[in-house]
């Protein structure tokens, strides 16, 4: 069986993935802001003592990497926001700098303070000083439900069965507004990526 991480900056679908891939091999949830670039083992393994859902700076040797598979998991920003970032337990979980950000601090600043530009940037394009010796396989999480096949047919598995569970969780229209200037860019490159694509 194949071991497979799943890294995202929260509300995207990630947990949904990681108990889909469960039956497939062992899973593990990811929310390192930055992807090593050679392929590290995750919290306690092998004797470290970092926190359970990141890297842990001890490299996989060579000749396990091939049974590794790491997929990256992204959704509109400003969806993952209202979701999970009003917890300043998650802002430590995904390593923003200052945990006591608050959603009104990006109204108001109309700036990603979270910088989830980066957390984005760091797994979908290429470190060119650091090439990866590993490949991220990267989802657009608004198209899982309908392409789960495809999803199924890259990662070499069996029916992932995903079900879309929303929540309806919503701010002011004015909040709305602003969030969406703040991550216009962002969104639209997200629109404009094919739904899966290697990194």
């Amino acid at each position: 069986m194949g071991k497979f991480y799943i890294c995202s900056y929260g509300g995207s679908g990630s947990k949904l993935l990681t108990s889909a891939l469960s039956r497939y091999g062992m899973v593990y949830h990811i929310h390192s802001k930055k992807p090593p670039s050679k392929l590290e083992y995750i919290g306690y393994e092998k004797g470290s003592n970092t926190y359970h859902e990141w890297f842990n700076g001890v490299p996989i040797s060579d000749n396990e990497l091939q049974n590794y598979i790491v997929i990256y998991i992204y959704r509109n920003p400003v969806k993952s926001i209202i979701s999970r970032f009003n917890n300043p337990n998650h802002l430590r979980h995904i390593q923003v700098e200052n945990i006591n950000i608050k959603i009104d601090d990006i109204v108001e600043k109309m700036k990603d303070l979270y910088d989830i530009n980066g957390f984005y940037n760091n797994y979908t394009k290429p470190d060119t000083n650091n090439p990866r010796n590993y490949k991220i396989i990267n989802i657009r999480y608004k198209d899982i439900f309908e392409k789960q096949d495809e999803i199924s047919k890259w990662l070499g598995v069996g029916p992932l069965h995903l079900v879309k569970k929303e929540r309806n969780n919503v701010l002011p229209s004015e909040k709305m507004d602003k969030l969406n200037e703040v991550y216009q860019d962002l969104i639209m490159e997200m629109e404009s990526n094919d739904f899966i694509f290697e990194s």
